[in-house]
C-alpha cells in the first residue's frame, strides 16, 4: 500500500508535469491538460461573473508569448537574426527620400540627389584651404561610387522605426549576439542600458548616425572575422573599473567614420577597392580595435573617453590606411594582431575639421557640420 505524499506518482501525472527543477516552454504549458481544465472552469457552473473572470485570464495567458518577443506581437522564433547583407539590400531598395524608410523603388532613393536634402556629402573648403586640398589632398571619389556614398549618408539620416520589421530585426540581432542569448527582448526596457545605450529606447541615442550606427554594429557582430573582437570589447565594457557604454561608444565611432567620409579622407581606399560601405565598416572595426587596445592596456576609464575619441578621430582622418592594416593583421591573426600589442603613443594634433569630444556619456558634445556627438 502506498503512503500519502511519499506514494508513487501515477503515469499520467508524470506525463503532465516535468521533473523538479526542469522548466517547460510556454507553448507546452498552454497544452497542459490540467491548466486547460482550469481555464475552462473544470466543469464548474458557468456563472456570468466566473466566466468573465476566466475569459480575461485566458486572454492574458495567450498574450504572454507576444509580450516575451518584444517585436510587436511576433514571437521570437518568427524573427530570425538578420545578416548585414540582407539588411543592406533592404536599404538599397527602400525609399529614403525623406530620410524615413518607406517601401519604394531604388530610383527614388538615389536619383537626382533627393535623398540628401539634409546631408552635405562633402566638407566645403574655400580660399587657401581649397587650394591646398586640390594640390596635396586625397583624390576625389570616383563617379561610379557616388551613389553608394549617398546611400551611406542617407542611412545616417534615417531614424529607427518601430513599424519597420527590418529595423527591429537589426536591433534584436545586435542584442542576441552581444549577450549570446537565443531569446529576443522587449523593444523598450532597462536591458538596453546594459548593452551601453543611455536609456530604455536605443533610438534616442542614434542622433547623427541614424540606422548607419546600427548597421555598423550589425556588421561588427555578424561578420565571423570581427564577432570575437566585438564580444571582447563588450566584455571589457562590463569591467568593474574600466567599464564604458559599449553602444554609445560605437555610435561615436560611427560619427568619426562619417566625418572621415565627408572630408574625403577615404576616397583613395574606396577607389582602390571600388567600395564605399565596406570601407566604412572596416574602418569602424579598425577604429574600435584601436580604442580597445589603448583602453585595455593603458587602463583607461570613462574620464579618458573624450581625449581618446579625439585621438581616434585624428587617426581615422590622417592615417586610415594604417588603421585598416592593423585590422587586417588582427583578423588574420598575425604576430602583430594578438590583441595584446602595446599601442603606440598618441600622435600630435593636426589640421582639418575636428570633432569636439569631451566625454562619451555627455549629451551636448558637438560635431562641426550636421553630426553631433552624444
Amino acid at each position: 500500500m502506498s503512503g500519502g505524499a511519499g506514494g508513487s506518482e501515477r503515469p499520467e501525472e508524470r506525463r503532465r508535469f516535468p521533473p523538479p527543477g526542469k522548466s517547460l516552454p510556454i507553448s507546452a504549458l498552454r497544452q497542459n491538460g490540467l491548466l486547460q481544465a482550469l481555464v475552462r472552469g473544470a466543469g464548474q457552473p458557468a456563472g456570468a461573473e466566473v466566466s468573465e473572470e476566466l475569459r480575461r485570464a485566458q486572454e492574458e495567458w495567450e498574450a504572454v508569448e507576444e509580450i516575451q518577443s518584444g517585436l510587436g506581437g511576433t514571437s521570437a522564433g518568427a524573427a530570425p537574426p538578420i545578416s548585414f547583407n540582407e539588411a543592406l539590400q533592404y536599404f538599397q531598395t527602400a525609399d529614403l527620400s525623406e530620410c524615413r524608410v518607406r517601401a519604394g523603388p531604388r530610383a527614388l532613393a538615389l536619383s537626382r540627389g533627393v535623398v540628401l536634402k539634409k546631408v552635405r556629402a562633402t566638407v566645403r573648403r574655400r580660399g587657401l584651404a581649397a587650394l591646398v586640398r586640390f594640390l596635396f589632398g586625397p583624390p576625389r571619389l570616383q563617379p561610379q561610387l557616388q551613389g553608394e556614398r549617398e546611400l551611406a549618408l542617407a542611412m545616417a539620416q534615417c531614424g529607427l522605426d518601430d513599424n519597420e520589421r527590418v529595423h527591429m530585426r537589426i536591433l534584436q540581432t545586435i542584442y542576441k549576439k552581444l549577450t549570446r542569448s537565443g531569446l529576443g527582448c522587449p523593444r523598450y526596457g532597462a536591458h538596453w542600458e546594459e548593452l551601453g545605450f543611455q536609456g530604455a529606447d536605443p533610438g534616442t541615442d542614434l542622433r547623427g548616425t541614424g540606422m548607419l550606427g546600427l548597421m555598423q554594429m550589425l556588421y561588427f557582430v555578424m561578420d565571423s572575422r570581427t564577432l570575437p573582437l566585438a564580444q571582447e570589447i563588450f566584455k571589457l565594457s562590463q569591467h568593474e573599473t574600466q567599464n564604458f557604454p559599449f553602444c554609445i561608444m560605437s555610435v561615436n565611432i560611427t560619427r568619426i567614420v562619417i566625418q572621415a567620409l565627408r572630408e574625403e579622407c577615404l576616397s583613395r581606399e574606396c577607389n582602390r577597392r571600388q567600395q564605399v560601405i565596406a570601407v566604412l565598416n572596416d574602418l569602424y572595426a579598425a577604429a574600435f580595435l584601436q580604442l580597445y587596445r589603448v583602453w585595455k592596456w593603458q587602463h583607461k576609464t570613462l574620464a579618458d573617453s573624450g581625449f581618446l575619441l579625439k585621438e581616434l578621430e585624428l587617426s581615422t582622418r590622417k592615417k586610415p590606411k594604417q588603421l585598416l592594416k592593423s585590422l587586417e593583421a588582427y583578423v588574420n591573426r598575425s604576430p602583430a594582431a594578438d590583441g595584446f600589442q602595446q599601442p603606440s603613443p598618441p600622435s600630435a594634433s593636426g589640421g582639418g575639421e575636428e570633432i569636439n569630444f569631451t566625454g562619451v556619456c555627455d549629451l551636448q558634445i558637438e560635431l562641426e557640420g550636421e553630426a553631433r556627438l552624444i
